[in-house]
C-alpha cells in the first residue's frame, strides 16, 4: 500500500502527509523494502520519485494481488447472501447524465449493499485506469488499445448534431455534415472519441471544421448552442431526446461521419469481483437493447 501510494502521488513527502507520518519514516520503510526486495524500485528525481522498470513490474503485481483479494472478499460476501461489494467504472462523459445513473440505480435497487465509484474519463485515461486497477470496468467510445483488454460488448452509435430548436438546420429531415460546417461549431478536444470521428470525416472534405468553441464538457455544449446559432455534436446515448423542447437533435449520415464504437472493457485475463461482473452483465444487456435514438 505504501509503494502504491507513493507511485500514484510521485512524491514521498506528499504521500507521507496523506498517511500522517514523517517523510523520513516513509523513506526508511521504502529503503528497507528495496533492500529486502533486492533491487531499487524508485528513481529519485529533483522534485519527487517515479517507478523504475523493476518498480513498474512490482506495482502491477501488487495491484493485481489487491484486485484478486477484493474479488475473493466479494465472493465470500456473496456466499453469505449479503450481496455486498464495490464497483468502480471509468466512463465517457456521454454516459454520465442519463445512462449510467439509470443503470446504477436499477442495480442498487436489487443489491443495496453494493457501492459504486464512477469516474468520467476520456478514452486514454479510462484505459490507464483499467491497466492500473483503479477501475474494474470502462465504458468508452473509440478505445485505442483494444489488444490490452477484453471487450465485453461493443455497439455502434451514430453522431448527432445538436442545436437550438430555432436553428435553420433544425427544419431539415436529413442532415449532412457539410450543412453543419456552414455554422459555428462547439466541439470537444481531440482526446474525446467523437472529435476523433469528426476529424476523420472532415479530413476527407474540402470544407474544414471551424471549432469556434472547444470545450471538454458536453453539458456546456448543450447549453451554449441555445445562445448562438452554433452546432454541437454528441452521441445519442448522452442526449435526452424527446424530453428537451429547447434543443433539436439530428443524426448525421453514416457515409458522412462513421458511427462511434461504444465498448465495455475489462483488463485482459482479469476475473472480476462478483458485484462488478454482475453489473457488467447488466450493462451489456442494456447496451444490446438500446433503442435506435439512444
Amino acid at each position: 500500500m505504501l509503494i502504491d501510494a507513493v507511485s500514484r502521488i510521485g512524491s514521498i513527502r506528499k504521500a507521507a502527509e496523506d498517511m500522517n507520518i514523517t517523510s523520513s519514516a516513509l523513506n526508511r520503510r521504502i529503503q528497507n523494502f528495496e533492500e529486502e526486495f533486492g533491487a531499487p524500485i524508485f528513481e529519485r528525481l529533483p522534485r519527487g520519485v517515479r517507478l523504475n522498470p523493476a518498480g513498474e513490474l512490482l506495482i502491477q503485481h501488487i495491484r493485481g494481488h489487491t484486485a484478486d483479494l477484493e474479488r475473493v472478499r466479494s465472493q465470500v460476501a456473496d456466499l453469505s447472501g449479503l450481496r455486498r461489494g464495490h464497483v468502480s467504472i471509468a466512463c465517457s462523459q456521454a454516459m454520465q447524465p442519463y445512462f449510467m445513473p439509470r443503470h446504477i440505480a436499477s442495480y442498487r435497487a436489487e443489491h443495496p449493499g453494493v457501492t459504486f465509484a464512477v469516474n468520467v474519463r476520456d478514452r486514454d485515461a479510462a484505459e490507464d485506469d483499467l491497466r492500473s486497477y483503479r477501475c474494474d470496468l470502462a465504458l468508452v467510445f473509440e478505445p485505442t488499445h483494444l489488444s490490452d483488454f477484453d471487450v465485453i460488448l461493443s455497439v455502434e452509435q451514430p453522431v448527432y448534431a445538436v442545436m437550438a430548436r430555432s436553428h435553420p438546420l433544425a427544419q431539415k429531415r436529413e442532415l449532412r455534415l457539410r450543412d453543419c460546417l456552414r455554422f459555428p461549431s462547439v466541439v470537444p478536444p481531440p482526446a474525446i472519441g467523437i472529435r476523433y470521428l469528426l476529424d476523420l470525416a472532415v479530413g476527407r472534405m474540402t470544407q474544414k471544421l471551424s471549432s469556434t468553441i472547444e470545450a471538454d464538457s458536453f453539458e456546456f455544449m448543450r447549453h451554449y448552442v441555445k445562445n448562438e446559432m452554433a452546432v454541437g455534436f454528441q452521441f445519442p446515448v448522452g442526449l435526452n431526446i424527446g424530453k428537451d423542447d429547447s434543443l433539436a437533435f439530428r443524426p448525421l449520415l453514416k457515409r458522412d461521419v462513421a458511427y462511434g464504437r461504444l465498448s465495455l472493457l475489462q483488463m485482459k485475463g482479469r476475473t472480476l469481483p462478483v458485484a462488478s461482473a454482475r453489473f457488467a452483465n447488466q450493462l451489456a444487456l442494456a447496451l444490446q437493447n438500446l433503442p435506435p435514438e439512444e
